[in-house]
C-alpha cells in the first residue's frame, strides 16, 4: 500500500522539521546510537579512525552495530591511530576472529593497511576527502577516495565495503561518517573537527528510515533509495537549509526510528 503523503507549505515543513531537529539532535542521541564510539576519544586521528571503521560496520541492529565497534576498538587496543601507524604483521593476526555481518577479519584487516597508507602516503583521512570536494558535494570526493583506499594491495572481496556514488550508491554509512567529521553541531553529536570542509557540502545519510519519511514528507519522490535519490533529497534539504542540510538528518532518522512516522 501507497504511503500517504502529508501535504505541507515550505514554511510549515521547515517549522516541523527545524523543531525535530532540536528534539534529536542533542546528547540524548548518543546513548543509542554507534556515534558513541568515536566519542570515547578526545585525539583526532581516534575519533576520525574510531569513527570511520564504526561507521563502515553501521548497518543492522544498531546495538548489534555498537557492540562489535566496541570489541573492535578493544582490538585495537583503545588506540585506533598508533594501531594503524605502528601494527606489525603480527598484531594483525588477532583481527582474524573479527565479524559483523559480512564485514570480517580479513576485511578488517584490509581496512587497518588502507588506512595505514593513507595516513602514511595521502595525508590522512581529511586530506584524501578535501582533495576531491566540489562546492556543494562530496560524492565525487567519496568516488576517489575508495580508489585512493584500494589503490595499495588489497583483497577484492573487501571492496564491497565502501560505497561509490558513481556508481549510483546512496553510500550512506559514509555520508554518516562525513557528518560526524565536518558537521559542528554546538550540541555536542557531532564533531566538526574536519575545518576544510563545510556542513553546505554534506549529503544526507539516505536509508530506509530517512527515505520513508522523507517521501511521506514529500521530499522525495524516487522510490530506490540510491545515488538518484540521494541527490534529489539533497536539492530538497538545501532548499530548506543551503548550510546545513544534513541537520534535517536528524529530523528523518528521528521521525522514522523513534516515532514510526
Amino acid at each position: 500500500m501507497k504511503e500517504k503523503q502529508i501535504k505541507l507549505s515550505k514554511a510549515e515543513l521547515k517549522e516541523f522539521l527545524d523543531a525535530k531537529v532540536l528534539e534529536y539532535n542533542n546528547l540524548r542521541f548518543i546513548e543509542s546510537d554507534p556515534i558513541q564510539i568515536p566519542h570515547k576519544f578526545s585525539k583526532k586521528e581516534d575519533i576520525e579512525i574510531s569513527g570511520f571503521l564504526t561507521s563502515t560496520i553501521a548497518w543492522g541492529n544498531r546495538k548489534s552495530i555498537i557492540n562489535n565497534a566496541n570489541k573492535l576498538m578493544d582490538l585495537l587496543d583503545q588506540a585506533p591511530f598508533d594501531f594503524v601507524i605502528n601494527h606489525e604483521e603480527t598484531d594483525l593476526e588477532r583481527l582474524a576472529p573479527f565479524v559483523h555481518r559480512t564485514f570480517n577479519g580479513q576485511d578488517c584487516t584490509q581496512f587497518i593497511k588502507s588506512l595505514q597508507h593513507i595516513y602514511l602516503n595521502h595525508g590522512g583521512l581529511e586530506s584524501v576527502f578535501t582533495k576531491h570536494a566540489q562546492k556543494d558535494s562530496l560524492q565525487l570526493a567519496i568516488s576517489k577516495f575508495k580508489s585512493i583506499f584500494f589503490e595499495i594491495e588489497h583483497l577484492q572481496r573487501t571492496e564491497k565495503h565502501v560505497s561509490d556514488p558513481l556508481k549510483n550508491s546512496a553510500a550512506k554509512r559514509i555520508n554518516m561518517y562525513l557528518r560526524w567529521m565536518v558537521r559542528n553541531d554546538k550540541t555536542g553529536v557531532d564533531f566538526g573537527i574536519w575545518h576544510s570542509l563545510t556542513p553546505g557540502q554534506l549529503s544526507c545519510p539516505l536509508d530506509v528510515h530517512s527515505g520513508n519519511v522523507a517521501r511521506k514528507l514529500g521530499l522525495l519522490k524516487r522510490k530506490q533509495n540510491d545515488g538518484k535519490a540521494l541527490a534529489e533529497l539533497d536539492t530538497s534539504l538545501r532548499n530548506l537549509d543551503p548550510n546545513d542540510p544534513v541537520k534535517y538528518d536528524f529530523a528523518l532518522f528521528g521521525l522514522g526510528v523513534f516515532e514510526g512516522f
